[in-house]
């Protein structure tokens, strides 16, 4: 078996197998090939594409599998599994199998800054977590690790009985805010990337093109101009979201996650709550994005609409209704970036603020 990477010597079999199927039926062949998605990501497809070789990338979810709880899994049968699911939907069987759409390079990348960022959030919340933790073992519960005056406070900190810090206890808290301070500056740098404009074009998905305009950098300044949007928020709608090309509101719910999962069998009928099986960072977002909108947007539709159904009610409903408001804020942001057509009764930012 050979190392993974290989793109080249998977090309050279590719058409060795090629030339043999030619010689053999005295025709031209043509050679289409098929992989799940994964952790490799699009390269492949790429480098393939650059070798004139058709190439589709599955969503493995959509497969059909053996639901026994044992089954056979290994290389060669899931590599018979993903060439029956391609041959069905060659057939026509648009339902065998679900392709995933190809972003374009520069669009993958403009992607990579809120997707830091997220990540280095988490490293913060750790350090911040950690620092706290330490100093509670000796009873000190004030000292704030993200202050600009960390250092100074540290030095003049003692303990709940009055004594200095241990010498030790105080060099890993050291140690802690050095490794914080550089998540810190690199947060900042990930910000001000995230505040210059990056231009993403939508790549083509198998059977549907790509919109005459993409969206511009100007999309992020549009939804900016909403009262309580702000910028990490359209960042992330307008490069994860906003660049992409959709049918209807049904689909773009369902990139983000949004829609109604029914479970219904014979006497049995109940709700399941949201899919979950779009976007999961998009779908953070619009739920923190529904909750300050009910809050700040009172004049809204959308706000009326969720005050008329959870007035009165328990919180546990309160969040059922508020994924519905996200996925209407989801179909209004759509409407307004692409038609220019304001969310009814949304106020917009003065241009002083």
């Amino acid at each position: 078996m050979s190392a993974g990477g290989e793109a080249d010597t998977l090309i050279k079999v590719i058409e060795r197998v090629r030339h043999s199927a030619e010689t053999r039926l005295g025709s031209p062949v043509e050679i289409e090939c098929v992989f799940e998605a994964g952790y490799d990501g699009f390269w492949l497809q790429s480098r393939l594409a650059q070798a004139g070789i058709a190439c589709h990338v599955m969503d493995p979810a959509s497969l059909k599998f053996d639901r026994r709880a044992r089954r056979v899994k290994t290389d060669r049968v899931d590599a018979e599994c993903l060439l029956r699911a391609l041959q069905a939907w060659r057939r026509g069987d648009r339902h065998a199998c679900s392709f995933v759409r190809i972003p374009s390079i520069e669009e993958e990348d403009a992607r990579r800054p809120h997707r830091e960022l997220a990540r280095l959030v988490k490293e913060r919340v750790a350090h911040t977590n950690r620092i706290k933790g330490l100093l509670a073992l000796h009873g000190v519960r004030t000292f704030q690790p993200l202050r600009r005056d960390r250092r100074e406070a540290l030095a003049k900190l003692q303990t709940s009985c009055g004594e200095p810090l241990p010498a030790r206890c105080r060099a890993e808290v050291e140690r802690e805010l050095s490794r914080l301070e550089l998540v810190l500056q690199h947060i900042a740098e990930v910000e001000s990337a995230m505040a210059e404009p990056a231009s993403v074009t939508p790549a083509t998905r198998e059977g549907v093109s790509a919109p005459s305009e993409a969206p511009t950098p100007d999309v992020v300044t549009m939804l900016e101009k909403l009262t309580c949007v702000g910028r990490k928020t359209a960042v992330v709608l307008t490069r994860d979201v906003l660049c992409r090309d959709f049918r209807d509101r049904r689909s773009l719910a369902a990139f983000a996650g949004l829609t109604r999962c029914p479970f219904s069998s014979g006497r049995l009928h109940h709700e399941q709550g949201i899919s979950k099986a779009g976007n999961s960072i998009v779908r953070a977002r619009l739920l923190q994005l529904a909750w300050r909108w009910v809050r700040f947007q009172t004049t809204s539709d959308v706000t009326a609409w969720f005050l008329v159904r959870t007035t009165g009610n328990s919180k546990r409903n309160r969040r059922i209704a508020i994924a519905a408001v996200a996925r209407k804020l989801l179909i209004a942001l759509w409407r307004y970036v692409t038609t220019g057509l304001v969310p009814a009764g949304a106020r917009i930012r003065s241009a002083q603020t």
